[in-house]
């Protein structure tokens, strides 16, 4: 998991405020943490969502593959990562009656500034619905300090009327995260650099008969594509991750998605 680069003062925080840091939705809204603001000891990523069409700041792993969870989502509208819980004096106090120690940066006496990993709004009914979700490991819920941080956490949203919960590896179906990385690069037409549309619309001829007919393999029936129509290798099958990315075809994105084996598509 990301650790902070380096002790954040009160000047530091101050600086973040006004920056706008934590503040704005979609693709105006500036994460409170960024890679650049820790050490990682993990995996941390910078991935333009399709969503928001920003780029988002994942610190670890397990936060990339919950992005990729709610990038499939079609009821996910907003995507806001490392989302800072303030005024900063609301969870020192909230500390205080649980009678916890509040969180500080290591080696030093200056708090931080707790976050939750995702603010998410989602499409219910009528209405937008805002969920607060905090990832973890399942052996992070073993330790007691933990448990006193995401207890602080809870309550922060309870007093806002939030739906909070923790997100833990066992609940993130893993077929969907490798596939939805797999196509997150083609999620939109200008990812397919000067393709026309007309182009694109072709190459889906011909790839919808032959994935639906043929039992060979997408990257064989890409393949053929790009001989038949005169592309550049590798044209077609990126064309095949843009159609699959955008729902044209109708798959199941929990069954592993293979190259070298044949596409399954549902009936039409």
């Amino acid at each position: 998991m990301a650790k902070r680069k380096r002790s954040v003062t009160p000047e530091i925080i101050e600086e973040r405020i006004k920056e706008g840091r934590g503040q704005g939705r979609g693709v105006n809204y500036k994460p409170w943490l960024t890679i650049q603001d820790v050490a990682s000891t993990g995996t941390c990523s910078r991935i333009k969502g399709w969503k928001t069409q920003r780029i988002h700041h994942l610190l670890s792993e397990l936060e990339l593959s919950y992005f990729y969870v709610l990038e499939w989502s079609l009821i996910v509208n907003d995507i806001r990562e490392q989302y800072p819980l303030l005024p900063l004096t609301e969870t020192q106090s909230i500390a205080e009656e649980c009678g916890f120690r509040y969180p500080t940066i290591p080696g030093t006496d200056n708090p931080i500034i707790m976050t939750t990993d995702f603010v998410i709004s989602t499409n219910s009914s009528l209405e937008i619905v805002e969920q607060a979700r905090t990832l973890k490991y399942a052996w992070d819920l073993q330790s007691k300090r933990k448990l006193e941080k995401l207890e602080i956490e809870r309550r922060y949203w309870q007093r806002r009327g939030i739906n909070w919960g923790i997100v833990t590896e066992r609940e993130i179906p893993k077929s969907l995260v490798k596939n939805v990385a797999w196509l997150h690069p083609f999620g939109s037409r200008t990812d397919l650099k000067d393709m026309s549309k007309w182009e694109i619309n072709r190459i889906n001829k011909i790839l919808t008969e032959k994935i639906r007919y043929s039992r060979q393999s997408l990257a064989e029936i890409t393949a053929q594509s790009d001989d038949l129509l005169g592309f550049i290798p590798g044209t077609s099958l990126s064309v095949a991750r843009y159609l699959l990315a955008n729902r044209t075809w109708d798959f199941d994105i929990n069954q592993p998605i293979q190259p070298q084996e044949p596409l399954v598509l549902l009936k039409p």
